[in-house]
């Protein structure tokens, strides 16, 4: 997913006020807590990032929103920010940034695995020791199957992208059989 660089913006400011009142984590938690509540409620995002309905209106059911959710000052004050200046349809980039961030303050890495077929545990662990080992950071790994690879992992770490899967061996013996022709 490409991300805006005025989502990074956004991230960086909340992210530094949360490092300096040293809740990285918990303004990270509400963060993400109403990213989701937007994301699991269609007619609540729609209503929240249409410019037709009033900022007032916004403001009053976040206000309620936060009550509920129990919002600190801070993150419901950086919502209302979002929402007067029209970039709360940006939250789930900048809920990236955050994490992002998060993550190299606290050494970790995260590692999306995609493979043909469910990997067992004692598989599963021994990837992840090599990926800490390879990255020299603590691996927060998620593991998902796509059985359209036909065999073998996809491993990315970041923005690389470690691909040996049968497809893509396929996919290049193919593409060297078409330079022959």
């Amino acid at each position: 997913m490409k991300r805006s660089e005025i989502s990074k913006r956004y991230a960086r400011a909340i992210f530094d006020i949360a490092r300096e009142e040293g809740k990285t984590e918990e303004y990270f938690g509400e963060l993400k807590g109403f990213n989701d509540l937007l994301a699991q409620n269609a007619n609540l995002k729609g209503f929240m990032t249409n410019p037709v309905f009033a900022k007032a209106d916004k403001m009053s059911v976040l206000d309620k929103i936060a009550e509920k959710a129990a919002l600190s000052p801070i993150m419901r004050n950086f919502v209302r920010i979002l929402i007067d200046k029209g970039r709360i349809g940006v939250l789930a980039e900048i809920q990236d940034w955050f994490q992002e961030s998060l993550d190299q303050i606290s050494g970790r890495v995260r590692v999306q695995v995609t493979s043909a077929y469910k990997l067992s545990e004692d598989l599963e662990q021994k990837l992840k020791a090599k990926m800490e080992e390879v990255t020299g950071k603590s691996v927060e790994m998620n593991v998902e199957r796509d059985q359209s690879l036909i065999g073998g992992i996809v491993v990315k770490v970041g923005d690389t992208l470690y691909d040996g899967s049968i497809r893509a061996q396929l996919n290049t013996i193919r593409e060297l059989l078409r330079e022959e022709i």
